[in-house]
């Protein structure tokens, strides 16, 4: 039996989630909210991922604060507006696909917030341009030249947590299965473990110890008040001499497993425009091998994988134990079908699409039956 069609349980206070097999479609920003605010673009979107064939969705980058947004288009769960326009849109998209677990991916963008889309070239917006100050680790910018972020402090930390922990909240409420908080691409979390962006002298500062002190005090603040299934997404290299890496990745995972640290989400990159990434198929399996061989915790692969038999290779020598696409599903919004044809799987359908499979292909939506007259 393919492993990649297996099914698989993430643990969780609340208890065991089972997924219907080990595909997931990880996290794609899609600068398209209106403040903060989710739209119908989203409807559609998640609609039609849901109805991937993926056993596992996991919704956008998703602001705690609008100062934490990438983008003044990015999505955000910071009070009762934008938690009602999420409900609306997720409950509505659920209604038109087969019942699929959802996550939702609470972020800050620190350093690397007030950013235009990247359609708009995605450069640091003035004030002129609708631009705020963003807020960072140390008073250092992304690119030379740049605006200088806000350095925290720590009576802003605290401030943080508890956004974070607020969001949790309401993703709960919102009836969301999971969360991912974005510790990877450059971004706050990221920005506090990595010595490139964070050069603070105090107790978040310095030491390998103290980088990872935020973010795990962060971490176990919404473990605290957040029963469902918990994991963070990490880079584990900034591509840099001198920056964070894959054994440092290890070591702050083993430390997250004891906080009740449900999955590891292993992706790379992102502190640096000096950085310089082999990239290349399967780019950063490795990175993930290191990370489940040293914690012992589930962990997610993302990065190039584009084809069933290289997801499935991933899975029968051991290096992760879920397979995250991104680009992948926006180009083949049906990878999880095309997948389940050429490794004989089975994957949930809604009826409306029981009649369109090709000869080759029938048995992948399982033992269905249409009639007409």
């Amino acid at each position: 039996m393919s492993l990649l069609f297996s099914t698989y349980a993430l643990g969780s206070p609340k208890g065991p989630l089972t997924l219907a097999n080990r595909i997931v479609v990880a996290p794609m920003c899609q600068y398209s909210a209106v403040n903060g605010e989710a739209q119908d673009w989203h409807l559609m979107h998640w609609g039609n991922l849901l109805n991937s064939g993926a056993a596992l969705f996991i919704i956008e980058a998703t602001g705690v604060t609008p100062e934490g947004r990438i983008t003044p288009a990015c999505l955000g769960l910071w009070d009762d507006r934008t938690e009602a326009a999420l409900q609306d849109k997720l409950s509505r998209a659920r209604k038109l696909a087969p019942a699929t677990p959802v996550f939702i991916q609470l972020a800050h963008a620190g350093r690397k917030a007030s950013s235009a889309t990247p359609w708009d070239g995605g450069q640091l917006l003035s004030m002129a341009q609708g631009g705020w100050e963003a807020a960072a680790p140390s008073a250092i910018p992304q690119l030379d030249g740049e605006r200088l972020p806000h350095e925290l402090s720590t009576g802003e930390l605290k401030e943080l947590i508890a956004a974070f922990v607020m969001s949790a909240k309401r993703a709960d409420r919102i009836g969301i299965d999971g969360i991912e908080l974005h510790g990877a691409h450059g971004y706050l979390l990221h920005q506090f473990l990595s010595p490139i962006a964070n050069q603070r002298t105090d107790e978040y500062g310095g030491s390998f110890e103290n980088r990872i002190r935020f973010p795990l005090e962060l971490f176990k603040a919404v473990r605290a008040a957040y029963q469902g299934v918990l994991g963070i997404r990490i880079s584990a290299s900034d591509w840099i001499e001198g920056g964070w890496t894959p054994e440092e990745t290890a070591d702050f995972a083993t430390q997250l497993k004891p906080l009740g640290c449900d999955f590891v989400h292993i992706s790379s990159g992102g502190i640096s425009p000096l950085q310089k990434i082999a990239i290349g198929p399967r780019y950063q399996v490795p990175f993930a091998k290191i990370v489940k061989d040293q914690s012992g915790l589930p962990t997610m692969t993302v990065g190039l994988i584009t084809e069933p038999q290289e997801a499935e290779d991933i899975l029968q020598q051991g290096d992760a134990d879920l397979i995250a696409l991104a680009r992948a599903f926006l180009y083949k919004p049906r990878w999880g079908w095309e997948a389940a044809a050429a490794l004989e799987g089975v994957v949930p359908s809604n009826e409306r699409y029981w009649r369109c499979l090709p000869r080759a292909a029938q048995a992948i939506f399982g033992n269905v039956k249409v009639g007409q007259r």
